[in-house]
């Protein structure tokens, strides 16, 4: 995507279909006057004369307990400087976005417009009462040191600027683990850091508590190192002045154990990187581009321990790691301040997280086989699902520990499960799909590139890394879409109607032909046929011309599997073809089965159909837990749908025992774990939370999908095709832009599954 492209598309997801990233959404009923009435005058005196008695009283009738803001006066806005607080919004709304998606925190955006430290303290002081802690956010140094400490000490809520600890919270996770790889103690290493601003400040006092000693820290800025003859330096900046006058990083860098980069691009040269010690410790941190490339560092070190701020590359210092999960626990406990003591609780949790085996939701999100503690992996992931498990509750009890805690946490168990819950309401699954579809992109064949929004799907997979796309249809209107679009890569097209494609299309129809010969297909109907843009797509799949295709955008679903059917066909062992919908529900991700192909399947063609989807929710890192859905509960109707049901899930629980699937069950019982638990505490499902429905009939999967779909517009992915031999997936017809990505990661990562079963099956062979 050119610039202008790209500037232009960013523009649009901030203005449309609603200005800006954030809203607020009631948390209670509204519908009636009596519902208006206890939300407003007179009933909301109540609450108000409680808050008056005792003014704790406000966590427990208000949202302030889950209310952060996220504060700036757009100073030191990302790398575009003091642009100011207007300017400062979108990225915000952004911080916003993530403390919400990544840890349930409501935020309120504010920009402050005043560069006077008394005034901005001022400010965030008198607003304080509204919220239950406060994050700064891109002030510049050295106003955002003075502004930070005065707040910690006058107010009463949390507050921590995340520029200066987050990158330093995560960095000492990743120096602990990298430290003990390196067979190295913290108080025997010389740091040599590139930076000296809050991030790198915060990162060296942090390094200190883990025990590296001051004299052993050689900092550098922007004019040189820091020692006692500049004049120049700020209070904080002189702690770091053992490094001697006139010193240039590359003399620095010589026997140094450990380098901090926070600072430009491609300062360190490979000679630099060669003079340090056995076993280097190269945090390499300037965005977008690190101090020294990755893959140069990697190339003239092999002893290299190294992290980034780069999502490409091992051991990336993401912030997100961090400041989501510590505010989480400070407002849980409801701590007066985030001290010195929950920062290090939450470096020791991240580091002692990363020895842990790893979830398979994880590998399988980051293309691995299996991620293991070691030079490649020294911090967490940032999709690691159990980070809010886990740094959340150890900033919580050093809260509780060091006295800062006035709501003390006593059931443990609980508040883990309570914090595993809040995750339901995001749509991780999405990111996890298509990172693990970036770790190795497919050859996909869009069938209707000549359609604008299926161009701009082939567009954002190819530029997102997701797929390399193979374009069909039209040639010369794909061409003026691509110029319409700013879309300038250089991507195959094919146009299965011109003579430039004789020679390929003859070719398919006669393999076509000699395939279907015998169930009355002639080789002048293959030939025709071969024309057609999904037949032409299914062979490009079947000859390995591509490695698998998307359509449907513009035709009728059955007219789309038709082909799908007769030219890629059921995979070995695979007696029927079914489809699941992903759906991103407040709860997590459920799979619905089967939404598409199946009218009135029997109740073999149930237990084949939970077969597959419980495959396929594998694919995507979850274990299955099925609930075989009817209108019935274990045996309460004798009716024939609710028998096949039931049938269904007598064979099941006699083959495949392990499976956690029961029914027949009616749905609010299946989404309900307490009413089943008493209701029927003998169901497989008793306790546990299902995230899988096998539905009686396609009317009624169907229905049920749209209707979550349209009602609360829940995200969708899907009809997901099971049981194709070869990667072959349908968009809805007049699928969004956004749909259409999230098919074409699906169809990759089919692609990356069904390719590791045949290498799986050559090397057992």
């Amino acid at each position: 995507m050119n610039k202008y492209s790209k500037r232009r598309e960013a523009l649009l997801y901030h203005a449309k279909p609603t200005p800006g990233k954030i809203k607020v959404v009631p948390t209670k009923k509204y519908a009636t006057q009596r519902d208006l009435s206890l939300a407003y005058s007179p009933g909301v005196a109540e609450p108000c004369l409680e808050i008056a008695k005792d003014v704790n009283n406000v966590y427990k009738y208000t949202s302030k307990g889950n209310l952060v803001a996220v504060i700036s006066n757009g100073t030191a806005v990302l790398g575009l400087g003091d642009i100011g607080p207007e300017a400062s919004k979108p990225v915000m709304e952004g911080k916003a976005l993530l403390f919400k998606i990544f840890a349930d925190i409501d935020v309120f955006d504010i920009e402050v417009g005043t560069k006077d430290i008394d005034a901005f303290i001022e400010t965030v002081k008198n607003i304080a009462p509204t919220f239950g802690g406060i994050n700064l956010e891109d002030i510049k140094a050295p106003e955002s040191f003075e502004i930070e400490r005065r707040l910690v000490e006058e107010l009463n809520i949390p507050v921590m600027h995340d520029d200066q600890h987050g990158t330093a919270i995560i960095s000492s996770a990743a120096l602990i683990n990298a430290l003990e790889l390196a067979e190295k103690q913290p108080e025997n290493v010389k740091v040599v850091i590139s930076g000296a601003g809050s991030a790198a400040l915060a990162c060296a006092n942090l390094y200190l508590l883990l025990g590296v000693k001051t004299e052993n820290i050689i900092m550098f800025d922007k004019d040189g190192v820091l020692s006692s003859e500049r004049t120049d330096l700020s209070d904080l900046q002189k702690r770091y002045t053992a490094g001697k006058p006139g010193t240039t990083l590359a003399e620095a860098m010589k026997n140094a154990d450990v380098f901090l980069g926070l600072s430009a691009g491609n300062i360190v040269s490979p000679e630099m990187l060669l003079s340090m010690a056995k076993n280097p410790i190269v945090f390499a941190m300037a965005n977008p581009i690190p101090e020294i490339d990755y893959d140069l560092a990697i190339a003239t070190r092999d002893d290299i321990i190294m992290a980034t701020g780069r999502s490409d590359h091992p051991n990336q210092v993401n912030n997100v790691l961090g400041f989501p999960y510590i505010f989480r626990g400070a407002l849980d406990v409801r701590a007066t301040k985030i001290n010195e003591a929950m920062k290090m609780a939450a470096v020791r949790a991240l580091a002692a997280l990363a020895k842990e085996s790893v979830p398979e939701q994880v590998n399988i999100a980051y293309g691995e086989t299996r991620l293991n503690f070691g030079r490649e992996y020294i911090i967490p992931k940032p999709f690691d699902p159990r980070l809010i498990a886990v740094v959340a509750p150890a900033v919580a009890k050093a809260a509780m520990e060091s006295g800062v805690a006035l709501n003390p946490i006593s059931d443990w168990v609980k508040y883990e499960e309570e914090l595993l819950d809040r995750l339901g309401s995001d749509n991780k699954m999405v990111r996890l799909l298509t990172n693990r579809a970036k770790t190795e992109p497919k050859r996909v064949v869009f069938a209707e590139a000549d359609h604008l929004d299926v161009l701009k799907a082939a567009q954002i997979a190819h530029e997102e890394g997701i797929a390399k796309p193979i374009l069909l249809g039209n040639k010369e209107v794909i061409l003026e879409l691509k110029e319409e679009l700013g879309f300038d890569a250089d991507i195959p097209i094919f146009d299965p109607k011109t003579n430039e494609e004789d020679k390929r299309r003859l070719e398919y129809a006669q393999i076509f032909w000699e395939a279907r010969q015998r169930r009355g297909i002639s080789l002048l109907d293959a030939q025709k046929w071969m024309r057609e843009r999904n037949y032409f797509a299914a062979m490009m799949v079947n000859h390995g011309d591509a490695d698998a295709m998307v359509s449907g955008y513009s035709r009728s679903y059955p007219s789309v599997v038709k082909p799908l059917m007769q030219l890629i066909g059921k995979a070995p062992g695979i007696s029927l073809i079914a489809t699941t919908n992903m759906m991103m529900t407040n709860r997590g991700p459920m799979f619905l089965s089967d939404t598409a192909i199946n009218p009135n399947p029997t109740a073999d063609d149930l237990a084949k159909i939970a077969l597959m989807t419980e495959k396929t929710v594998r694919m995507f890192g979850m274990e299955p837990v099925i609930a075989m859905v009817s209108y019935s509960n274990f045996g309460s109707s004798s009716n024939e749908s609710a028998t096949k049901v039931r049938e269904a899930v007598a064979y099941l629980h006699k083959y495949y025992p392990d499976l956690i699937v029961d029914g027949e069950i009616q749905t609010d019982f299946a989404l309900n774990s307490d009413m089943l638990k008493e209701k029927f505490p003998f169901s497989k499902l008793a306790g546990k939370k299902v995230n899988t429905m096998i539905f009686p009939n396609l009317e009624s999967a169907n229905i049920t999908y749209k209707l979550l779909k349209e009602l609360y517009k829940v995200d969708s992915i899907g009809p997901i095709m099971l049981g194709m031999e070869k990667p072959a997936h349908i968009f809805q017809l007049g699928a969004s832009v956004e749909e259409m990505v999230n098919m074409v990661a699906v169809a990759v990562v089919d692609a990356q599954e069904k390719e590791k079963r045949r290498k799986m099956i050559q090397v057992n062979l």
